[in-house]
């Protein structure tokens, strides 16, 4: 790669990391992070599409490259009660969200379709594992990410989401461990997400695809107002 291409692509990328430290919400500059590993790191994403090919759902999903497209709000909220279209939704309507504003991108090959199917799928693993839009849940789900993706990103949000809570966010501490705890666990438990067909699962009953997919999903997050020590109860001899 041209040396002065090399430095802009890593000015970009540590401009979008540090957006996303003062502002975890900047999905747009979340986006620009995964985009600026990708681009300074191929050798990386190569390696990460060789690992999912492993799981066979993941090695179909490469060699077939099946895309969920652009997702129709007022249809999903059409289907039957229950379903995971439907909750899929809800979620969309509940919590003010645009299917439109994820990244569309082309998949000429392994790790560019790669790319392309975890981002359009991003909202989908929010619904089937029950993770919010806040901060927290955000961060729950990347640990998900980190446990079934072997890559540098979730980790590098995972990263940046805890020093943001360090110098801004300390009062929610605790929602946002709980939540990495419990999205690594999850992650570490359910079928491997990536290849999942999703468009053929939207007319099931929710229950069942997260039984099919072994997902537990996430109770609400406890309140906590700060990181103070929780009393711990006395084991017995």
């Amino acid at each position: 790669m041209n040396p002065f291409k090399q430095v802009w692509l890593l000015g970009k990328l540590g401009w979008a990391g540090i957006t996303v430290l003062r502002d975890p919400n900047r999905l747009d500059q979340v986006f620009g992070v995964a985009d600026g590993l990708a681009e300074t790191q191929p050798q990386m994403m190569a390696d990460m599409a060789k690992a999912l090919a492993v799981d066979p759902v993941g090695a179909s999903a490469l060699a077939e490259r099946p895309r969920v497209g652009l997702l129709d709000v007022k249809v999903l909220s059409a289907m039957p009660e229950g379903t995971f279209g439907r909750a899929a939704g809800d979620y969309f309507v509940t919590q003010g969200l645009d299917p439109a504003a994820l990244p569309q991108r082309p998949a000429n090959d392994d790790t560019s379709y790669m790319q392309a199917h975890l981002y359009e799928t991003h909202d989908l693993w929010h619904v089937v594992t029950g993770f919010g839009t806040d901060v927290a849940g955000e961060l729950g789900l990347q640990a998900f990410y980190a446990a079934q993706v072997p890559g540098k990103l979730p980790w590098a949000l995972l990263a940046i989401g805890l020093l943001n809570t360090l110098f801004f966010r300390f009062d929610d501490g605790v929602r946002r461990l709980e939540a990495i705890t419990r999205g690594w666990r999850m992650g570490r438990e359910a079928r491997q997400l990536f290849g999942v067909r999703w468009a053929e699962l939207l007319a099931l009953p929710l229950g069942q695809v997260r039984a099919q997919l072994k997902v537990t999903p996430v109770e609400p997050l406890p309140q906590a107002p700060s990181l103070a020590l929780v009393p711990r109860t006395a084991t017995a001899a």
